[in-house]
């Protein structure tokens, strides 16, 4: 399949989506949430979307939980990740149980429509970055290690493929790369003892199926920031780390990607660093640079990112694990919000 991610604007196709979307170089779609309006609407858009698009088109979301969940009116709510620490304090294994169910949850509801991915889960450590905050599990690596483990463990019980990020750690660096470019200036050493350890770890045991990685320079181990930086892609995740599923890059419209130059160099860049699929989000003449820059012949290999569920909503809802579930998820919402 082609190596781009694109996006659409509103609730239904239009020409040019169909078009975009039709393309040999467009190899999947992330959706919004101004996509969302309620579940008949979304259920007609990815209907059309699958008629329009090749078969092996993989659709993705952002649903982590908190402050990500682009849908949210008649979707089960998700606790931020972050809150869910306050119960492992306590009860760790309560945690870890509830946490396996999160994943569980927000995988099942996104496929009962025809949605593959949702990028999850966030590994970075909270250490004060404005973009990742509660979206992360905790400071202590191995808190995160053990947590985003259940809520892989639960995202894979759904049939639901994971995303690791963002590779090597975003957490560490206060400014938001979707409106500047942050650097990280602490060492290999320092970054390996901490922020690797969680993606170290999930690999290691397999739980890992793709990971998109940091609009980050860390300074004092390379000068491109990490998703157009072959140390950190090949070097570290590929070589050292042993991790052979999908890497996507970040949204390439971000304000973090741009030193990489204009849309089309990013790209270039990108996929010289070793993203096999990349994010062009939020603006449609760069998407058109990119289709129209790019090799035609430019595929990615076969990531096997699509879905292995097959159920309806309604049976989903009718099923005593969806209630059970349900029910834990009101309860922690109403206990810590």
């Amino acid at each position: 399949m082609g190596p781009v991610v694109v996006d659409v604007d509103g609730y239904e196709l239009t020409a040019e989506d169909k078009e975009i979307l039709a393309h040999p170089l467009t190899g999947g779609l992330i959706l919004f949430s101004r996509n969302y309006g309620d579940h008949a609407q979304l259920n007609a858009l990815i209907k059309s979307i699958r008629k329009t698009a090749h078969s092996q088109m993989v659709i993705a979301v952002d649903h982590e939980g908190g402050r990500v969940q682009r849908f949210r009116e008649q979707f089960t709510r998700i606790p931020a990740m972050g809150k869910i620490a306050t119960l492992y304090a306590d009860d760790r294994e309560t945690a870890k149980q509830f946490t396996q169910q999160c994943g569980w949850m927000l995988a099942a509801e996104l496929l009962a429509f025809d949605i593959d991915l949702s990028f999850a889960p966030v590994l970075d450590l909270e250490r004060g970055s404005q973009v990742i905050g509660d979206r992360s599990f905790h400071a202590d690596p191995s808190w995160v290690t053990d947590l985003s483990t259940q809520l892989c463990v639960g995202m894979h019980q759904a049939g639901m493929k994971t995303t690791g990020k963002h590779f090597p750690g975003h957490g560490s660096v206060l400014v938001d790369s979707h409106i500047a470019l942050p650097v990280d200036e602490r060492s290999l050493a320092d970054i390996t003892a901490t922020d690797l350890l969680p993606f170290k770890s999930l690999i290691a045991n397999a739980q890992l199926d793709a990971i998109m990685p940091a609009h980050v320079i860390y300074q004092q181990v390379d000068t491109k920031a990490a998703g157009f930086s072959q140390y950190w892609l090949q070097t570290v995740l590929r070589q050292e780390l042993g991790f052979k599923g999908a890497i996507f890059s970040d949204d390439l419209s971000m304000h973090g990607a741009s030193v990489a130059g204009n849309y089309l160099e990013r790209a270039e860049q990108a996929i010289w660093a070793g993203c096999n699929l990349l994010l062009a989000c939020n603006d449609r003449t760069g998407v058109e640079a990119l289709l129209d820059g790019l090799d035609n012949n430019l595929t990615t290999d076969d990531f096997n990112l699509k879905h292995t569920s097959d159920f309806s909503l309604a049976e989903l809802k009718n099923s005593r694990l969806w209630q059970d579930t349900a029910a834990s998820m009101a309860k922690f919402n109403q206990q810590f919000n």
